[in-house]
């Protein structure tokens, strides 16, 4: 007799615990969507295309304040320096983690820094950044801020690369030498090919980190209200021009970092998007 009661016990439990699920589920797709029109509702208001097309331009002048296309190109730049340096370095390290670490004792000490690293805080990595590349140069500048980047997006691109390789079957390994390849032409020719889709994922999470980064440039780059290519100056950055501008009491300038706001979230949806799609496409093509 023990046992309907028990059964009857067991599914009011887990009915339970499915609507709680779905009520917290609710809960936090409410407060996203709750936030998400709060920012469009003023950032898009400030928005325009001057925003896209003009230069900050100073209080008392015609125009005032213009806009943030030096921020806009000077974070694309930034982006371009770091992954130029975080890509080929994480990648490299992931791979050599996954294919290479099996008796070596680099192995495990490398990946517990690697998780330390994605986990220490951004502002940490900003005064490091300042002491290793902005002291020694003497001014602050855009490459020590693309070092800084770089150096959260290493951590993140090596333990991701690792993972995906690692989900590469062994029998495609095993084919592979069998027909008389090396271990370096197998890496490159049929093991990173596979895993190429979730690679690239990895690699455009780290991008869509960096984006958002704002302590790691007010220590390196500084940020300028001028349109400059010159990584060796002072060097603008959207997140640094938002934090400037939000903390002015100027109306005018909180609106403009509201609009920035708005484009930097924009960013980073349309990056977290479109990994989405290119990782769904690569495995529809799989199957």
């Amino acid at each position: 007799m023990e046992y309907p009661v028990h059964s009857f016990v067991s599914r009011a439990f887990s009915r339970t615990m499915f609507w709680l699920c779905v009520a917290f589920t609710v809960l936090i797709i409410g407060i996203l969507a709750l936030v998400t029109g709060y920012l469009i509702s003023i950032g898009a208001g400030s928005l325009s295309l001057d925003f896209f097309t003009k230069l900050p331009i100073a209080q008392g002048m015609a125009g005032y304040p213009g806009g943030m296309k030096n921020a806009l190109i000077g974070t694309l730049i930034l982006i371009a320096l770091a992954s130029v340096v975080g890509i080929p370095v994480g990648m490299l390290t992931g791979i050599y983690l996954s294919e290479y670490s099996a008796n070596s004792f680099l192995a495990t000490p490398t990946r517990f820094m690697c998780d330390v690293l994605t986990g220490v805080p951004s502002i940490v990595v900003g005064i490091l950044g300042y002491e290793l590349v902005v002291r020694p140069i003497g001014h602050f500048n855009g490459y020590a801020g693309a070092v800084a980047l770089a150096f959260i997006m290493i951590p993140i691109v090596a333990r991701t690369t690792e993972e995906m390789l690692r989900l590469v079957p062994s029998s495609y390994r095993e084919a592979s030498v069998a027909l008389g390849a090396t271990k370096a032409r197998t890496i490159t020719t049929v093991v990173l090919p596979a895993a190429t889709g979730s690679v690239i994922t990895g690699v455009m999470l780290a991008i869509a980190r960096v984006s958002g980064e704002t302590a790691p440039l007010l220590f390196t780059a500084l940020g300028s209200r001028l349109l400059t290519l010159n990584p060796n100056e002072p060097f603008p950055s959207l997140t640094q021009q938002i934090f400037d501008y939000a903390t002015k009491p100027d109306p005018a300038q909180q609106k403009l970092a509201w609009a920035g706001i708005l484009v930097l979230i924009s960013l980073i949806f349309v990056l977290n998007l479109s990994i989405r799609f290119f990782a769904r496409s690569v495995q529809l093509r799989r199957g």
